[in-house]
């Protein structure tokens, strides 16, 4: 049974075009599928989290990112007896706007969209599930719930202040209300990313031999972890013990929000998804103690795996992939795909071009950015899909 503080799919706030809501599946269980059978999210299975998508097959994608964000998010809305399919919801869609080459590919497209709005990749999302999206009769995107979009749009807290363009274009059209929190559910899907890429990054950062075990049992947290699993299983190999202790360490994570986060819940005597909205702070987080342990794990990455000499160097040379392309779409619009020709002719100024170029070097996935450069200016590709398919 969910609380009274959960959001109740009968008190939805409804669509910005009406739809006749679906008789066996609730409205948050549709716009959840909506999400998952959208281009942007296959896309997600050939865009980076850290390396660059070719790098290896066992690298988290942002496709199976964002799967993990999903599991971990129903279990801690499961815990606290929210609404699994909207948290599931926003959760599968809150990496739909990034572009190639995770933050590396969003710095550089921001730097050149600095003259015609910026890019961010939250309101890059809500553009793709509210405009970008063009595949039913009725409407452009997938005509998501309020809730939904709420959500995607202020899972990390409320956007105040100049708003991305992406964001203040739709918000205008249908308010969401970027001044309060978002949903406890959208907050769960917030926490349950910080979750799953502190967890995943020390696994791939492992795998790619930039860091030891020796090194991070040094830390807060997993020097704890692999202490427990040698002492259960003095025996066990190096890749099982490695598991056995991350697994640990995500169990800590969870366990820990759902903890504090029932503490807060309660002591706030929150009774409505509209009081979670109003009350002024996050009512999901997590403890001060575990909060600090994790910025100390935080530097550790960022110096280790995030600033690691070979991936810099991969950082150097897809920002150039990037820094490329996009002079190259203004001067040549008519290499965009035949799709794009339409809006590209009725584009009234260097503005509205620079954020159709924009749209379409954000929706490509690693290798076909890479195959975009070579194809068009000569430089090192990467196999996989045709352009302009």
């Amino acid at each position: 049974m969910q609380a009274a503080y959960a959001q109740d799919p009968a008190q939805a706030r409804g669509r910005l075009v009406h739809e006749q809501e679906s008789a066996f599946r609730s409205c948050y269980q549709r716009d959840r599928d909506r999400i998952i059978h959208s281009s942007a999210f296959r896309r997600l299975k050939h865009k980076t989290q850290v390396f660059v998508e070719h790098e290896g097959d066992y690298f988290r994608t942002r496709l199976t990112h964002s799967i993990e964000v999903a599991q971990v998010a129903r279990t801690i809305a499961g815990a606290l007896r929210l609404n699994g399919e909207l948290t599931e919801a926003v959760a599968l869609a809150h990496d739909l706007g990034h572009t190639p080459f995770g933050h590396t590919g969003e710095d550089a497209l921001d730097a050149l969209m600095q003259p015609y709005g910026g890019f961010d990749h939250n309101a890059q999302a809500v553009r793709i599930v509210t405009a970008l999206e063009r595949h039913y009769a009725e409407f452009d995107g997938l005509n998501l719930t309020w809730d939904t979009l709420e959500g995607i749009a202020k899972h990390n807290g409320p956007v105040t202040g100049d708003l991305p363009y992406a964001l203040a274009d739709y918000n205008a059209r249908h308010d969401l209300e970027l001044h309060t929190h978002a949903s406890a559910e959208a907050q769960v899907a917030a926490l349950a990313d910080d979750i799953a890429y502190n967890n995943h990054d020390l696994h791939d950062g492992l795998r790619a031999g930039l860091f030891a075990e020796a090194d991070i049992c040094a830390l807060p947290i997993i020097g704890e972890a692999y202490a427990i699993v040698e002492a259960k299983y003095p025996a066990l190999d190096l890749y099982r013990r490695r598991h056995e202790a991350l697994r640990r360490v995500f169990g800590v994570m969870v366990e820990d929000v759902i903890t504090t986060s029932s503490a807060v819940l309660t002591e706030t005597g929150v009774t409505s998804a509209h009081d979670i909205r109003h009350l002024g702070r996050p009512v999901i987080r997590f403890s001060d103690a575990l909060w600090r342990d994790l910025k100390v794990i935080r530097a550790f990455l960022f110096k280790h795996m995030y600033r690691a000499p070979a991936v810099v160097e991969m950082r150097e040379r897809v920002t150039s992939v990037v820094e490329e392309l996009f002079p190259y779409f203004m001067e040549n619009a008519e290499a965009l795909p035949e799709a794009w020709h339409a809006d590209v002719a009725a584009a009234a100024d260097d503005t509205q071009l620079a954020r159709l170029i924009s749209d379409y070097i954000a929706g490509m996935t690693d290798r076909y950015a890479l195959q975009a450069h070579a194809k068009l200016l000569g430089g090192p590709g990467g196999a996989g899909e045709r352009i302009g398919s």
